[in-house]
């Protein structure tokens, strides 16, 4: 740097310090503090990433700050909103932030620039898909794998996958985790849906505790970029998949072993619980003496892992698999407003058995749907984000919330709240039943069943296209013709169809029955 530089970034500095507003007046400038002092550009470009589009930065290295803009003044009140509560930790180092005076971010095309608005640029191109992930170096500009390495150091009580998946959850959607053994370590592969949410959960957790002063997570990005799942158990579980088999029985017999052995007396002498003389087969971590993570409060406090390892191993056998300790409510955004409960249950319906769903009343294009259990508000997630409906991208995560309460007694919401829970349109109420083998993401080809055998093709192709689709084949399954696929013209088309005619009465006592398809006419 030569003295210029030093001048320009001075006069900015000088502009910028006791840039101090309250919370209460949003920018679209956000003014970072505290960092540390070898903070990257890519590191403080993530920190906004999970909210939206970062359009500019200026970053003041010799002052641990920076000055990150969004794209609009309501991603940057989600994302202070969001960080009051839950406080970013890079490398043990608290990060503080709040809007900045200024509205806008004007940056030069000095030297000390150059890097900023490079890592920009490779955010940029990863966003709208002209650059993949992995070709981004991690310690450089932008996004990595999507997979986490997890170590967990000073393992003093035990650490569960489903522990692992309810913290890392709140950061975005956890489709795939292996735990294993090595060097006698406890250690996890987890994979996030795509690397900028993995590199948001590792700024977050890398180096915090578990538990206070145990259960270490020490987290590194992996150099593989997706995980294969065999087995749903106790020691890997992927999320997309619940279908797999749970394995052999040898893994129920280590985790009771594992049980039995912290049941001995003098292993450890002072449990989680007051009152605690051992842990049984999953433990509720919501009586655990000081689950938080520190600097991040609220974060972990809410988890909760009820039930027993065996329910969840005898639900799995059954059909879906409903693992314990995962949230089953789902806060789904950026609706179109005209998209009524109904058709929010039928749509999110094909991933899991919706209980209920209550629209926001001050801001309709927000909901709340509650899944009869977390695995299918994980698989739900994990291929409806991101899907258009009714012409707007939905965005899901997680709630805060563990139900959907309905209005009380007297209490009008103007219809906003609906209970499911006794819908005669639930897909896996059945134990075992076959449509949980028949999930895929949504796809321009529909597959058709319980079709009565005097309607033909003619009638279903004038159907679907009785709402303005293009129905562009159409195809009757040659050994049963009760059921036929049905293409339409665009992935879009096919959700509308599907939930404008499931159920629809074809008469002869058929309702037909519609779910998304993986193949092609």
């Amino acid at each position: 740097f030569n003295s210029s530089i030093y001048s320009s970034i001075y006069s900015f500095y000088k502009k910028f310090k006791g840039d101090i507003r309250s919370p209460a007046v949003p920018s679209r400038v956000i003014h970072v503090r505290k960092l540390p002092n070898d903070i990257n550009e890519a590191e403080v470009i993530s920190l906004g990433l999970p909210f939206g589009k970062v359009t500019n930065l200026l970053m003041l290295k010799g002052k641990n700050q920076a000055f990150l803009e969004m794209n609009t003044e309501e991603v940057a009140q989600t994302m202070v909103t969001y960080y009051s509560s839950v406080t970013p930790v890079i490398r043990n180092h608290p990060i503080f932030m709040q809007y900045s005076n200024h509205k806008e971010l004007k940056t030069d095309n000095s030297p000390n620039q150059v890097r900023a608005q490079a890592a920009l640029q490779a955010v940029n191109a990863v966003q709208t898909g002209s650059m993949t992930l992995g070709a981004i170096d991690p310690s450089g500009m932008a996004g990595p794998s999507p997979v986490l390495r997890v170590i967990v150091e000073n393992l003093f009580y035990p650490v569960t996958l489903d522990v692992l998946h309810q913290i890392f959850s709140k950061f975005g959607t956890v489709l795939k985790v292996i735990t294993f053994t090595k060097n006698n370590q406890f250690q996890a592969l987890l994979q996030f849906a795509d690397g900028l949410t993995a590199q948001h959960a590792k700024l977050a957790l890398d180096g915090q505790n578990i538990y206070n002063g145990c259960c270490t997570l020490r987290i590194s990005f992996s150099k593989l970029t997706s995980l294969n799942v065999k087995y749903n158990n106790d020691k890997s579980r992927d999320y997309t998949r619940p279908d797999l088999p749970t394995g052999d029985s040898q893994h129920a017999i280590e985790h009771h072993a594992l049980a039995a052995a912290f049941a001995a007396p003098g292993i450890i002498s002072a449990t989680p619980y007051p009152g605690a003389h051992a842990f049984p087969p999953t433990f509720a971590i919501q009586q655990a003496a000081g689950f938080a993570i520190p600097g991040v409060p609220g974060a972990l406090a809410s988890l909760a892992i009820p039930g027993t390892a065996a329910a969840a191993a005898a639900a799995s056998r059954l059909g879906f698999p409903s693992f314990p300790g995962t949230h089953c409510v789902m806060l789904v955004s950026n609706l179109n407003p005209e998209v009524s409960r109904s058709q929010l249950s039928l749509f999110v319906g094909v991933y899991g058995d919706v209980l209920r769903v209550k629209i926001m009343f001050n801001k309709k294009e927000n909901a709340l749907i509650q899944m009869c259990d977390g695995t299918q508000a994980q698989l739900a997630m994990s291929h409806l984000n991101g899907q258009k409906l009714y012409g707007r991208p939905l965005r899901i995560t997680l709630s805060k919330h563990t139900t959907v309460q309905m209005p009380r007694e007297g209490h009008e919401d103007q219809g906003l709240t609906k209970d499911y829970s006794s819908s005669p349109l639930h897909r896996f109420k059945k134990p075992g039943s076959k449509n949980y083998s028949n999930i895929f993401p949504p796809s321009s080809t529909l597959h058709l069943s319980n079709i009565p055998p005097a309607v033909v093709e003619d009638e279903l192709k004038l159907l679907f296209a009785s709402n303005g689709a293009l129905v562009k084949n159409f195809k009757f399954f040659q050994k049963d013709r009760k059921m036929a696929l049905i293409q339409m013209g665009s992935v879009e088309e096919a959700i509308e169809s599907l939930i404008q005619f499931h159920n629809h009465d074809l008469g002869e006592n058929h309702h037909l029955r519609v779910s998304f398809s993986k193949s092609i006419i």
